[in-house]
């Protein structure tokens, strides 16, 4: 039987787990509250590119949820690490807003539309034809092609909106060059994370309402898992999956009592029906 390592660090998904088209989920502000109050280390992750770590934190001080910047990682703030490692002080064409750009900036690189080392790709609120055309031809001419995340939409107060994973598939189907997604869920964005806060896989666990990214994320990437059910996957949609979470919680209002306990039965598999 698994032995787990008491919890001593969290992250979480923001959209679906502590708000909602900007309104806080019930129990979201006090689970933030329990993890200061306690000295855990945690970090609020997003595949959401558009809107830097400042901005996101002000968005979420209107919301009642008051979540320091540095505690905020963002798939732009991945990607410009990853690029940061691949190639140092490299060039990139940028198609994003400003939480892409200012992201790449801050790790040294150059923002140009010639011959760049990479084309990046993020998310967008207002698409330009012009800069997706000028990324296609750059893929074309030999630029590697990366994008923040894979998610086909965003969420809106209106309805479901086209986001990165959409406009990349356009572009795939254009210059026939599969990107490289750095955002959930791949596990490199849990690892990212991870180095930010200093934390150990085996004693963090990764609080999400997707079974496609945060799930599948944390668990490639050794960490222990909590599905709320507040977001996109419901409890009918899990066994559909291949994997299951460590545990299922109705909401974030449900893991508050446990952030100041060590023991490790706190985030464990519940027993089988």
């Amino acid at each position: 039987m698994t032995e787990f390592k008491p919890v001593e660090s969290w992250l979480t998904d923001m959209d679906g787990v502590l708000v909602h088209e900007e309104q806080a989920i019930p129990g979201a502000a006090d689970f933030i509250k329990a993890l200061q109050s306690a000295g855990r280390p945690f970090l609020v992750l997003t595949n959401n590119s558009i809107f830097t770590p400042r901005d996101l934190r002000a968005r979420l001080l209107v919301s009642g949820i008051d979540v320091p910047e540095s505690a905020i990682w963002t798939s732009a703030l991945a990607t410009a690490q990853f690029l940061d490692l691949q190639r140092p002080h490299g060039s990139a064409y940028a198609i994003g807003e400003a939480g892409l750009t200012t992201a790449l900036h801050a790790v040294g690189y150059i923002l140009t539309p010639r011959d760049p080392d990479y084309v990046v790709l993020g998310e967008t609120r207002n698409l330009s034809f012009e800069a997706i055309t000028t990324g296609i031809r750059l893929i074309e001419g030999g630029a590697r092609f990366i994008a923040t995340n894979p998610d086909p939409t965003g969420p809106s107060s209106f309805g479901p909106i086209p986001a990165t994973g959409s406009i990349a598939a356009l572009m795939t189907k254009a210059t026939g060059v599969d990107p490289y997604f750095v955002g959930k869920p791949n596990p490199l964005m849990m690892r990212s994370a991870l180095n930010q806060i200093e934390a150990h896989s085996e004693s963090t666990v990764m609080v999400g309402d997707r079974m496609d990214t945060d799930i599948i994320s944390g668990l490639e990437a050794g960490l222990r898992t909590v599905l709320v059910l507040t977001g996109s996957t419901q409890a009918g949609q899990i066994d559909r999956f291949p994997y299951r979470p460590t545990r299922v919680v109705d909401s974030i209002a449900d893991l508050v009592h446990l952030v100041g306990e060590f023991s490790p039965e706190t985030i464990a598999p519940a027993p089988a029906d």
